[in-house]
C-alpha cells in the first residue's frame, strides 16, 4: 500500500482525514493501496495547541507498520490552508488494521486567561517547539503518548486494506474537549484526546492553471511588478460557497496553479481575480469557467492571460 500523509486546515472542524485506496472486501493480505491523512482543527478559547509527531504507525493483525519517523511539529489551531506532506509513498502491506497511532514527543498549550493575557503549559520547560522567549506557566501532561502513542480507533474497529478500490477515512480530533485541568491543580493541563474515526464520501480536487501570453507584459502597480502569483482563483460548488485559492509556480515552468483539495465531487464554477490596481485583464478562454470534480482525481481548467492593464 503506497501512502501519503498530509496536514491541512480547511473550514472549522478538527479533523485528521485519511484518503485510502483499498478494497471493500475482506482483504487477502496481497496487493497495495494508497492513504492520505489530513489534520484539521476547530476554533475555541485555546490560542495554540502545538504537538510534535515523532512517529506515525498502523497497528494490525501483522503487527506494527511504521509509516514515518520524521518529526513534524504542528499547531492544531492554526494549520496552514495548503496541504503539507508528512509521509509520501510509504509501503503498507495489505491486511487488517485496528488502530492508527501518532507518537508525540512533546507539545504545549496556550490558553486565553480571559483578561487579555495568555498562559503556556508545556510538556517540558525546554520543549523545542516553544516560541522564542516563552514563559512556561505550568505542565502539559501527555500520558503515554511518547511510548504507545495517540491511539486512533478505526471505524468498526478495523480497516481492511486490499488491492485497489477507494475509501475516505476521517478522524475527528476535538481540541476543545481534548485538554483540561486536573481537579484542584490550576498549574497543570492534561491532554486526553477526544478522537474518533468515520468513513465519508469520496473526494477529489480542482485545479486552475494560469499562464501569460508571450506578447503580454504585466504592469507595475505601486512600484511593484505584478506577477501571476498576485492573481486569485475562486471555486464555487453547488452549495454556493466561494473557495479562494492562491496561484503558485511550483515547477518553475511559468505555469501558475491554484488548487482546491479534497472537495466533494460535482460541478464547480471557476473565476479569477487580479490584484488591487489591475483594472482590466482578459483570458482565453473567457471567464468564468468550470470544472467537474470526480472522486480521487484532479479536474483541471487552463487559462491564458491575453491582456492586462
Amino acid at each position: 500500500m503506497n501512502l501519503t500523509v498530509s496536514i491541512a486546515r480547511r473550514g472549522a472542524a478538527v479533523l485528521l482525514a485519511g484518503l485510502l485506496a483499498c478494497s471493500d472486501g475482506t482483504g487477502s493480505g496481497a496487493g497495495t493501496g494508497r492513504l492520505t491523512l489530513l489534520l484539521k482543527d476547530a476554533p475555541n478559547d485555546v490560542v495554540a495547541a502545538v504537538v510534535t509527531i515523532s512517529e506515525i504507525n498502523l497497528q494490525g493483525s501483522g503487527g506494527t507498520t511504521v509509516l514515518s519517523t520524521t518529526a513534524v511539529t504542528t499547531n492544531l489551531i492554526t494549520l496552514a490552508a495548503d496541504v503539507a506532506t508528512l509521509v509520501d509513498d510509504a509501503v503498507v502491506p495489505a491486511g487488517t488494521y485496528s488502530q492508527l497511532r501518532f507518537v508525540l514527543s512533546g507539545g504545549y498549550l496556550e490558553v486565553d486567561n480571559g483578561d487579555g493575557t495568555t498562559s503556556i503549559y508545556a510538556s517540558a520547560p525546554d520543549y523545542p517547539g516553544l516560541p522564542v522567549g516563552a514563559t512556561v506557566a505550568g505542565t502539559l501532561q501527555m500520558p503515554s503518548m511518547g511510548q504507545s502513542g495517540l491511539k486512533v480507533t478505526l471505524p468498526n474497529d478495523e480497516l481492511v486494506v486490499g488491492d485497489g478500490g477507494q475509501k475516505v477515512l476521517v478522524v475527528d480530533f476535538d481540541v476543545a474537549q481534548s485538554f483540561g485541568h486536573p481537579a484542584g491543580n490550576a498549574g497543570m493541563w492534561v491532554m486526553h484526546p477526544v478522537i474518533k474515526g468515520a468513513e465519508v464520501s469520496l473526494t477529489g480536487s480542482a485545479r486552475v492553471d494560469l499562464t501569460l501570453d508571450p506578447s503580454v507584459t504585466l504592469p507595475v502597480i505601486n512600484a511593484a511588478q505584478v506577477t501571476l502569483a498576485d492573481f486569485t482563483a475562486t471555486f464555487t460548488g453547488s452549495d454556493g460557497v466561494p473557495r479562494a485559492a492562491a496561484f503558485a509556480d511550483g515547477d518553475g515552468d511559468g505555469t501558475f496553479s491554484a488548487e482546491l483539495l479534497f472537495v466533494p465531487p460535482g460541478d464547480y464554477s471557476v473565476d479569477i481575480t487580479g490584484p488591487t490596481g489591475l483594472t482590466v485583464f482578459t483570458t482565453t478562454p473567457a471567464l468564468p469557467g468550470s470544472v467537474t470534480v470526480t472522486a480521487n482525481a484532479t479536474a483541471t481548467a487552463a487559462f491564458v492571460v491575453t491582456a492586462a492593464s
